[in-house]
């Protein structure tokens, strides 16, 4: 056999039996933050042999045997080392291998499966087989972390990067494409769940700490649902998730995570560093007034030299605490400039200039919230909220305030001109005044500002009314006060220039809890959970989707440990403090799928109106909208993107509607805390179906039935 075998090598006449492939992976690196007692991996060398092994699977020939599976071939083993690839820290390798694979006896490659016979993780890049008759080269792009095989009860697969519709998919591949969304599903699996788990569960907030609500799965208080852990109740309240401490890994599917590296270990330690240490030991020494600046000056040092640190013994104390030389570089010694921040464009050239009106009413269209203004359509502005509860709520700015500012017009010709422009919280705050106020160093108004867009397209401010909240007669009413621009210079001014402070901070309040918390990161969960649940990698929808969910479950995991949980980040510094995610619940009872896209938001705002002639289909009011006007040039070209990439999978509106039907009612119904028009939301894993609280959502285009009666391996 040994003699045939070299004839046939040296004759070529068992070439067809042999694909030659090449492997690209990268070993867990040494910044592996959490693996402290040992962070480097086996040497390259030991990649080669039987310590990585892959076999091919076939896309075309079945194996009757083994339940019409796709064939499967041969080990191969990781031969030498080809070479490294030009990265000073990631630690890519490449590798040869060789199949055993007849073209004619096992059909074309379709899948792969890769074994890791080592003791420690690491990241699969790609496979790729050279010369496959009939293909040419064919990619297996993973992307992936591979545990020891003792971590799986599955075996790793792989697909080739083809897309295929559900129906499309090679019959030889269906059974294994099946397997791979129940592993990811893990339906089966409770937790909780380790590092090297792939499971993607829905739950509550119910993991924010004691004494907060649960968010979510109930009319109370709806939320999106959150990625599921499995941690163990709370110890004194069963409704709750524990806690962690400072140095345990909150659990996120790893292919989830910030790169190879672990960033996303690295973000978290050094954010729970600057929480739980840093802050409340540099407070200390430097700060005799904790809480507060003290003067403009205090915050402009900021930027010009940051806070020059003594030596602090209580750092040096928390410096010892942590296991790497890494993190400990993350605190700050005696001498160093703590929080030395870049110098903001506005006041590089004029430290005042933030002060003036023109920049304030910049602000509210390009500044860190641009996306709450609206067309003021009724004088004066009325209120939404319920009498029964809260009485008369109009507002109390007056024709008499305004139209001194208003270029000759009056109220009634600038509103038909569209020039009457509002940021109004007033209703958006009033209901939680009265607990926040009671917060220790808390005070607040609930704020209305109106603006008149002037003749040279600029927004100017018009009046300021704040308000606080006064019972009277079993009703929450307000008392209001009015205030208008006065020049800088006097105690007036200065009045003003407060005014103007109070409606920031509602602003910028609403937007770390609301535009940018609630409506960019916590309603993107439930869609990132539902793809990985519903869609195969080989969908075009999921290949589509997937880029744009980068981090985002790893963003929120932080988030939960450290920014919005009680006593985090989010309720030191945003002012509705532990009322804040609650408060973000109620909102949320209002949020409605279909008035997301920009587009459409803008003309609720009234901010533009539809116009056919228009590029992108809409007009502005206000032409000088930087948020805006931007945005729509992106979402137009994301928008021809889109149409383009599912004209080639959707060719047609049959095709279209018949996946996108199948598709939509099973990502609806797995986005019960989002749920669509026609999709009854999904109770949570072990839950009894709660009302989602969020109403119902008409969704244009997308076709979802009640009851379609889809099964989750279709996709």
């Amino acid at each position: 056999m040994i003699l045939g075998g070299l004839v046939d090598s040296l004759t070529g006449a068992n070439k067809s039996a042999r694909l030659k492939g090449t492997v690209v992976l990268m070993r867990k690196n040494v910044l592996d933050l959490n693996d402290f007692g040992a962070t480097i991996m086996d040497g390259i060398g030991e990649f080669i042999g039987k310590g990585v092994t892959c076999q091919l699977i076939s896309s075309t020939l079945v194996d009757h045997d083994n339940g019409g599976r796709g064939k499967v071939g041969a080990e191969a083993e990781l031969e030498q080392w080809v070479t490294s690839l030009p990265s000073l820290t990631t630690g890519e390798s490449k590798f040869g291998l060789t199949f055993d694979w007849e073209v004619e006896k096992l059909g074309v490659p379709g899948a792969i499966i890769v074994n890791n016979h080592h003791s420690s993780e690491f990241l699969l890049k790609t496979v790729t087989l050279h010369d496959v008759p009939g293909r040419g080269n064919l990619s297996f792009v993973a992307n992936s972390w591979i545990y020891p095989v003792g971590s799986y009860t599955y075996s790793r697969v792989f697909f080739a990067n083809d897309t295929y519709l559900p129906s499309q998919m090679p019959a030889a591949l269906k059974p294994y494409r099946d397997d791979e969304l129940r592993n990811l599903r893990g339906d089966d699996r409770q937790g909780p769940y380790q590092e090297h788990d792939r499971v993607y569960r829905y739950d509550v907030y119910n993991d924010l700490g004691e004494g907060r609500p649960v968010l979510g799965g109930s009319a109370e208080h709806p939320y999106p649902r959150r990625g599921r852990t499995g941690r163990k109740p709370n110890a004194n309240d069963p409704s709750l998730e524990s806690r962690l401490s400072l140095l345990e890994q909150i659990y996120v599917p790893r292919d989830e995570k910030f790169g190879h590296l672990k960033t996303s270990d690295f973000l978290g330690y050094s954010i729970k560093a600057i929480t739980q240490g840093i802050l409340p030991a540099v407070r200390t020494y430097v700060d005799t007034t904790p809480g507060e600046f003290d003067s403009f000056q205090d915050i402009i040092n900021l930027y010009e030299g940051g806070i020059k640190l003594p030596n602090v013994p209580a750092l040096e104390e928390l410096r010892k605490q942590f296991p790497l030389q890494l993190i400990k570089d993350l605190l700050p010694v005696g001498g160093d400039s703590l929080l030395k921040l870049p110098v903001p464009h506005i006041i590089q050239a004029d430290q005042q200039a933030w002060r003036t009106d023109e920049e304030f009413s910049r602000e509210v269209l390009a500044g860190v919230n641009p996306v709450m203004i609206t067309r003021l359509t009724e004088f004066p502005p009325k209120s939404s909220l319920d009498p029964s509860k809260f009485g008369d709520h109009t507002s109390t700015v007056t024709a008499a305030h305004i139209e001194k500012n208003l270029e000759g017009l009056t109220v009634q010709q600038a509103l038909e001109s569209n020039r009457l422009y509002i940021l109004d919280h007033h209703d958006r705050f009033m209901p939680f005044l009265i607990d926040v106020n009671n917060l220790p160093g808390n005070f607040i108004y609930a704020t209305r500002t109106l603006f008149f867009l002037r003749g040279d397209g600029r927004l100017t401010p018009l009046a300021i009314e704040l308000s606080e909240p006064v019972i009277q007669g079993g009703l929450t009413t307000a008392k209001s006060k009015v205030y208008t621009p006065v020049p800088s210079g006097s105690v007036e001014g200065w009045v003003w220039e407060f005014a103007k402070a109070y409606v920031a901070v509602n602003d910028s309040g609403w937007h770390q809890l609301v535009s940018h918390w609630l409506n960019t990161h916590a309603v993107m969960e439930p869609f990132v959970i539902s793809t990985n649940r519903q869609l195969s990698v080989t969908h075009p929808v999921h290949k589509l989707l997937s880029p744009h969910y980068r981090d985002t479950m790893t963003i929120n995991a932080l988030a939960r440990q450290t920014l919005i949980n009680a006593g985090g980040i989010f309720e030191m510094t945003v002012f509705p403090g532990k009322f804040a995610l609650g408060m973000s619940s109620v909102v949320y009872k209002d949020w409605k799928f279909t008035e997301q896209g920009l587009p459409d938001d803008l003309i609720k705002r009234g901010m533009a109106v539809e116009d056919p002639s228009s590029p992108y289909k809409v007009r502005l009011l206000v032409s000088d909208y930087p948020y805006a006007a931007d945005g729509l040039a992106i979402w137009h070209a994301i928008e021809q993107y889109v149409s383009e990439y599912l004209a080639i999978y959707y060719p047609n509106d049959g095709v279209h509607h018949h996946h996108l039907d199948r598709v939509g009612a099973a990502c609806g119904g797995q986005l019960r805390a989002v749920p669509l028009r026609g999709v009854p939301p999904e109770p949570a894993d072990g839950e009894p179906a709660p009302h989602a609280g969020a109403g119902d959502r008409a969704v244009r285009g997308a076709g979802a039935r009640p009851g379609a009666g889809l099964h989750p391996h279709h996709h």
